[in-house]
């Protein structure tokens, strides 16, 4: 692993935030972050205005595998957290078992830094639960990565994945194929992003506040209809209507 010297001026620690940040989200169409839920979540994600971490809302210990998706309780209401799929040994780096893996991912809320990423994870999840409904959430992303900076860490990979060849690919799973914005560009192994045309994933450990971060209005990927409570009222449109928080059509 080689670092790279790191230019920046650091005489204002919000100047050089800011800085990072905006190397993070160069392009319109990396200034937008997405997460993916299912439709019957979204009631949980109003009541509580937040989005918080698989890990700390399931029953089961941590690292243990869930084979399909699960229904929890979270603060009054019930939530589905997504299965994990089945990751070979042979794709995990010598000093990680899958457990400790799987348990540093759920320590995290996901997000895609591009449409087009969270358009096919919404494809690729219609097509494996045709009966289930789904909704992509949107963010201001520099708003977002500022509000939570100390809590990102972004990926070039997608680290929850199954690759269908794993002898055929090139980096090993392993909290070490995260890189926090502090090290954006500073770390530089092959296995992390230097760029953000790499940027595949964006991390928040632990949970965040939506009320905390100046978000645009969601995109709501889905068909059907449902009313969400709380400070994120939504009403739900057919496919790629945008909808702001008060329920009205963009």
């Amino acid at each position: 692993m080689t670092m790279k010297k790191d230019i920046k001026n650091a005489d204002n620690p919000a100047d050089v935030r800011m800085e990072i940040v905006a190397s993070v989200t160069p392009t319109a169409g990396r200034r937008t972050l997405y997460h993916f839920t299912r439709l019957s979540n979204l009631t949980a994600i109003a009541a509580s205005d937040s989005l918080v971490s698989s890990g700390s809302m399931s029953p089961y210990p941590a690292g243990e595998r869930r084979t399909s998706p699960m229904k929890v309780r979270y603060d009054r209401h019930l939530i589905t957290i997504n299965a994990h799929l089945c990751i070979p040994e042979s794709m995990l780096e010598p000093d990680f078992t899958l457990e400790q893996f799987r348990a540093y991912l759920d320590r995290h809320v996901f997000f895609w830094p591009t449409r087009r990423d969270c358009q096919k994870m919404l494809s690729t999840y219609t097509r494996r639960e045709p009966e289930e409904k789904f909704a992509v959430l949107s963010f201001d992303a520099a708003s977002l990565l500022l509000d939570h900076y100390d809590a990102v860490k972004l990926s070039k990979y997608d680290s929850g994945s199954s690759p269908r060849y794993p002898k055929h690919c090139s980096y090993k799973k392993s909290p070490n194929m995260f890189v926090d914005l502090d090290h954006y560009k500073i770390k530089v192994n092959g296995n992390v992003p230097t760029k953000a045309s790499e940027i595949r994933e964006v991390l928040i450990e632990n949970r965040l506040t939506a009320s905390q971060a100046s978000y645009r209005p969601f995109i709501l990927m889905t068909a059907g209809m449902c009313q969400a409570a709380g400070a994120l009222c939504l009403s739900l449109f057919p496919d790629c209507w945008e909808v702001k928080r008060d329920g009205s059509m963009k």
